[in-house]
């Protein structure tokens, strides 16, 4: 019997691993990443389509990048699996930090489970970007402020801002994938599983499909940073969207 804490995550019988299919695109499933994802990553992220438009990896993205990264978030998806698992006899389900399925996977007509990306929704720790959002100078004192109240609220504080990373492949671009990924990640685990009530998106000015993508799922656009990042010589504008759950027509969780 599956452990009800996963809910509403399913069980892949033949493997045990946790999934959460997507409420649109239904061949699309979120599982967590696999030691075989290490060889995807690369190809993937040197991709200029995707490698322009993401903040962190390195140009150009190695195996030994791929391999660091996949034992971090491993690590992050496990640690959560742990804690669902331990409160398994719990009258009710628990609150966590994150969602333990963020591997992006189309399921093909042979059952074959194809890597296209990754997802994951995590409390914002740009104090930067919060002072920023709460509309005061980001000196260094109201920076350290801002994260510092930010990491400091507990699990379920529907003060917690948080924020959005993802990718995933150029050949599946333009196919509203994305968009079901956000919108299902969102409602189905982030609101009802981790306490989500406030989001920030950040995207380069220019990333047109992006800012559509936050905008299908109610973020607004709330503001626009000029020329407020350096990225390998390239100065990038910085677009804010913010996504507040009393402010946007309510899905089931379910």
């Amino acid at each position: 019997m599956a452990n009800p804490q996963l809910y509403p995550l399913k069980v892949n019988a033949r493997t045990g691993e946790p999934f959460l299919r997507l409420k649109n695109h239904t061949n699309i499933i979120l599982t967590p990443h696999r030691s075989s994802d290490i060889q995807c990553y690369p190809p993937i992220l040197n991709d200029p389509r995707v490698h322009e438009w993401v903040f962190t990896p390195v140009n150009p993205y190695l195996p030994e990048h791929a391999e660091a990264w996949f034992a971090f978030v491993q690590a992050r998806s496990n640690a959560v699996l742990s804690q669902l698992e331990a409160a398994k006899d719990a009258q009710d389900l628990i609150t966590v930090s994150e969602c333990p399925v963020r591997a992006i996977r189309e399921v093909m007509e042979n059952g074959e489970e194809v890597y296209l990306g990754d997802v994951v929704m995590q409390r914002c720790t740009d104090g930067k970007l919060l002072a920023v959002l709460a509309g005061v100078q980001a000196e260094e004192d109201e920076v350290a402020r801002h994260a510092e109240e930010n990491s400091r609220r507990c699990i379920g504080d529907p003060e917690i801002i948080w924020d959005f990373g993802d990718y995933h492949k150029p050949s599946h671009h333009g196919q509203g994938i994305m968009t079901d990924v956000v919108g299902t990640l969102l409602w189905r685990w982030a609101v009802p599983r981790m306490g989500v009530r406030r989001v920030l998106a950040t995207v380069f000015g220019g990333n047109h499909g992006s800012v559509r993508v936050f905008q299908k799922n109610g973020f607004v656009l709330t503001k626009r940073l000029e020329s407020y990042l350096e990225v390998e010589g390239k100065i990038h504008d910085f677009l804010l969207l913010e996504w507040k759950f009393d402010t946007v027509d309510k899905q089931p969780s379910a």
